[in-house]
């Protein structure tokens, strides 16, 4: 072998490879050539800094998890996964951009920093103190690396600082805010004239000839898309539940493991509560003499304790039971004995002194009061299990099989169909938008194969296929001509109730006063707010968008739906009232300077990102 090796080395094939790599050496350096074997591969790069591949899918798979969580019910063949990429590939640049300003701003935080702020993160703490085993498992639980996070959180600080730096430059004119809240306050006078369809229903008439040139001139309108007659099979824990038998014996015995539980314990609590702080102990102690004394804890409630509403009860909470309180409240109130005093305890509330009242336990209900539940949770339990095991063979038995029916025997399972499932959905479960896209896949559709199983609801899976496929076709005459009836009468009754507005409009804009129209009952409205009662939105955002009426002349609007028209009079607008000193121009104020911060850091962004040299790969 060592022979062979000799006799290669010396080949031409050889010599051509090492000239390579003496060129490659002499033009690019050694970088080029171990670069090629070790390099990790980039996505994009920013302002010469890679984005590298590793970091992109890490991400791409952390926003595809967030979005499923964001769903009621999380469905992967939902997400858009080409639009997931673009969303992070953006998202990564935006970041590095803004990383790199922040660093040649001289902003960082040094490793120290990054412990600092760590290990003051509630979410990362036991009992108020730092929890190193809490921390790496939840971030863990984000599907980060200890020191991904540390880096994430030395990126996002600095970039933070300079985003609330310039967001608390925003600028707005006091007298903005002002002409702001007092439009917002302003109140007008006016009148309104509400007209139904009944009203104008004798010139709404809609002929036979009508439908039909109609139908004509619109046919494109009334075709059918292709659509599937779909049989499926559905899979779910509930029915299992259901079919699984539990024994008398076997429910008795969970009976007894249960009957602790069922007897439920609740505990009558009074507390002295005291503000954590400097004196806290002091208080607390003087507490405890006067108690040890022989005063009464009721007085002192009333006395020391800042929880003012159970002071005036002498502190008394009431009976509850687990899961109530605070866990060290709770902790130190199941560890009395009746009458004690506990030592304090500390929560986020301050600091507490907590006495056992009384103690009261309910009765055991009998088996037969529990039997359907029992046998309910014991059938579920199993269920849980079964439903995994059985989905399992579902979904192999499924991709095996030419049709559904050797499946559905092999696992007890019942064929149905639903007819008329175009692309948009149709009965549940075609409901489903990963179903249907599967039902109309190529393979599906045009292969003649099973769906994938795909998961429709809560612990419900559904295996289906193509029963019949129907073409898109044009709907007869017959089919839509009482659609195309309603489609006329509601416009006919829209245009005469344009046509008796205008009429009356142009009346009263001649000088016809309201009493003098024979139209019905006008409401009367004065100094009236934007929540005015009583009048649809749309009649409202017409009263505030007229022009101010004229000293000798009112205002007249009119508005106009399919069933419902009015005509409206503006007689008088009243300027809203604005006190500066008061809460709700201050809030205003803070509000638009937010406003104006956040639009300039936006702005900042853009142009860092416009100037940014981007190369994506």
């Amino acid at each position: 072998m060592l022979q062979d090796i000799r006799d290669n080395a010396q080949s031409t094939i050889a010599k051509v490879i090492v000239g390579l790599l003496i060129i490659s050496l002499s033009i690019w350096g050694m970088d080029a050539i171990i670069g090629g074997f070790t390099g990790e591969p980039e996505v994009a790069t920013v302002n010469g800094q890679d984005i590298t591949e590793r970091e992109f899918l890490r991400t791409v798979q952390m926003e595809s998890q967030q979005r499923l969580m964001q769903m009621e019910s999380p469905d992967p063949s939902l997400l858009n996964e080409d639009q997931i990429r673009q969303d992070v590939l953006d998202a990564l640049i935006r970041e590095a951009v803004l990383t790199q300003d922040a660093e040649s701003q001289g902003l960082e935080l040094t490793d120290a920093d990054i412990d600092a702020l760590i290990t003051q993160m509630p979410q990362f703490q036991v009992d108020g103190q730092f929890n190193r085993d809490r921390f790496v498992a939840t971030v863990r639980n984000v599907g980060m690396g200890v020191a991904e996070f540390r880096e994430s959180m030395r990126k996002n600080y600095v970039v933070n600082q300079i985003r609330a730096a310039i967001a608390q430059t925003g600028l707005v004119a006091p007298a903005n805010a002002a002409q702001l809240l007092a439009i917002q306050n302003q109140t007008r006078d006016f009148q309104v004239l509400m007209l139904d369809a009944a009203s104008v229903q004798d010139q709404v008439e809609v002929t036979g000839a009508d439908v039909e040139d109609y139908y004509h001139d619109n046919a494109g309108q009334f075709s059918q898309p292709e659509q599937v007659d779909a049989a499926y099979i559905s899979l779910s824990q509930g029915a299992l539940a259901g079919a699984i038998e539990v024994s008398e014996e076997e429910l008795r015995d969970y009976y007894q493991q249960r009957a602790e539980e069922f007897a439920r314990e609740e505990r009558r609590a009074a507390h002295i509560l005291v503000e954590a702080g400097d004196g806290a102990q002091e208080t607390l102690k003087t507490i405890q003499q006067r108690l040890e004394a022989g005063e009464s804890f009721a007085e002192l409630a009333e006395e020391y304790s800042v929880d003012t509403v159970s002071a005036q009860e002498g502190g008394d909470l009431g009976f509850a039971g687990r899961g109530v309180y605070d866990e060290a409240f709770e902790e130190a109130l199941f560890g009395l004995d009746e009458g004690d005093v506990s030592a304090p305890v500390e929560t986020s509330f301050g600091l507490h002194l907590i006495k056992l009242e009384e103690v009261r336990r309910s009765d055991v209900p009998s088996f037969d009061e529990l039997r359907d539940e029992l046998r309910l949770e014991l059938a579920s339990a199993r269920a849980t299990e079964r439903f995994a095991e059985v989905r399992a063979q579902l979904a192999d038995a499924a991709y095996a099989a030419d049709d559904l029916s050797g499946p559905a025997e092999e696992l007890g399972l019942e064929i149905r169909v639903v007819e008329g499932v175009s692309q948009d959905g149709g009965a549940a479960p075609f409901d489903h938008a990963g179903l249907v896209r599967q039902l109309f896949s190529e393979d599906v559709l045009e292969e003649g194969y099973n769906t994938e199983l795909i998961d429709v609801g809560d612990n419900v899976s559904v295996v289906a296929r193509v029963r019949e496929y129907h073409e898109p076709r044009q709907l007869a005459l017959a089919e839509v001509e009482q659609e195309i009836r309603s489609i006329l009468e509601s416009k006919a009754t829209r245009d005469a109730l344009a046509a008796r507005v205008d009429e009356l409009a142009e009346q009263l804009q001649q000088g016809a006063a309201t009493d003098e129209l024979d139209a019905g009952q006008w409401q009367v409205f004065e100094d009236q707010g934007r929540n005015v009662g009583g009048l649809s939105p749309l009649v409202v955002q017409e009263v505030f968008s007229m022009p101010r009426p004229a000293e000798d002349a009112p205002t007249v609007g009119r508005v106009v739906t399919s069933n419902q028209a009015a005509v409206i009079v503006l007689s008088g607008v009243d300027e809203g009232e604005v006190d500066r000193d008061g809460p709700e121009y201050q809030q205003l104020q803070g509000f638009l300077v937010q406003l104006e911060g956040q639009r300039e850091y936006t702005a900042y962004q853009q142009h860092l990102r416009n100037t940014a040299e981007v190369e994506r790969n």
